[in-house]
């Protein structure tokens, strides 16, 4: 069995860098630490949380805001809670590509939020975890593929009710910062392109555009393009559309949403 069969998608390998800007975990989860609340904004803005920039930083600062939906103020403390999670993890050496890892992260991501939280939401899902798992860890060596990948995966598995994007994108970042590479935030400017690409992938179940533009977001793009000259322009968004899937049980899955 190939890795695109055990993942359920593929890609072009010859798009990956093979290079990127290495330096140390101390400093990678340093200067993630240091977005921190960039990052929570760009994460909520693409669950459509209607919390500003502005806001967010009040409400880490550890001062309400009014006239907010308690659910939305939930979800980003969800998101500041997961982000010092993962740093102390990662911090600690004691990030893992495993599935425990993948359950802690999820039940501190959609805490009173999704219908269960910290668990699989079918025993079956767990056969096809290992089974990806393994490919990734046996046929993908490079760091930025197989953090890009497990991505993908954890988002067109969707092991869990809900928040599978956002905890595959802390993994992702997890598998990044051991290896002593910057994480990265999707932009809140470009959730749209985000969400239109997203949904062109799970139609096609080619991850090449997807994986492109995961990195065209990573903070010294610049650079890995000079260290690759190789690499690929990112191609054009494709134009938003809607689809129905169905997982492997039969059940359908929201694919635009979490």
């Amino acid at each position: 069995m190939t890795p695109f069969d055990a993942l359920g998608f593929r890609w072009n390998r010859d798009a990956i860098p093979r290079e990127l800007p290495r330096a140390t975990l101390e400093r990678a989860t340093f200067r993630f630490a240091r977005m921190l609340p960039e990052y929570v904004w760009d994460a909520g803005v693409l669950e459509g949380n209607p919390f500003t920039f502005p806001e967010v930083k009040t409400l880490l600062e550890g001062v309400t805001v009014g006239g907010r939906k308690l659910s939305d103020q939930e979800q980003i403390l969800n998101l500041a809670a997961s982000s010092k999670y993962l740093i102390e993890l990662v911090k600690q050496r004691q990030f893992a590509l495993n599935k425990s890892t993948f359950c802690s992260l999820h039940a501190r991501v959609s805490r009173n939020e999704a219908l269960e939280w910290g668990h699989f939401r079918g025993e079956g899902l767990d056969e096809v975890f290992v089974r990806g798992l393994n490919a990734l860890e046996q046929d993908v060596t490079n760091p930025y593929e197989r953090a890009a990948a497990f991505f993908l995966f954890g988002s067109l598995q969707q092991f869990f009710f809900d928040g599978n994007k956002r905890t595959s994108r802390f993994m992702m970042n997890g598998l990044l910062m051991m290896e002593g590479i910057d994480a990265i935030s999707i932009p809140a400017i470009r959730a749209a392109e985000f969400n239109s690409r997203m949904v062109d992938f799970y139609a096609s179940r080619d991850a090449t555009a997807m994986m492109a533009f995961v990195l065209d977001c990573h903070p010294e793009i610049a650079r890995i393009r000079e260290l690759n000259p190789e690499l690929p322009a990112l191609s054009e968004p494709p134009a938003m559309r809607y689809i129905r899937l169905e997982d492997d049980f039969g059940r359908e899955l929201d694919i635009t949403e979490e």
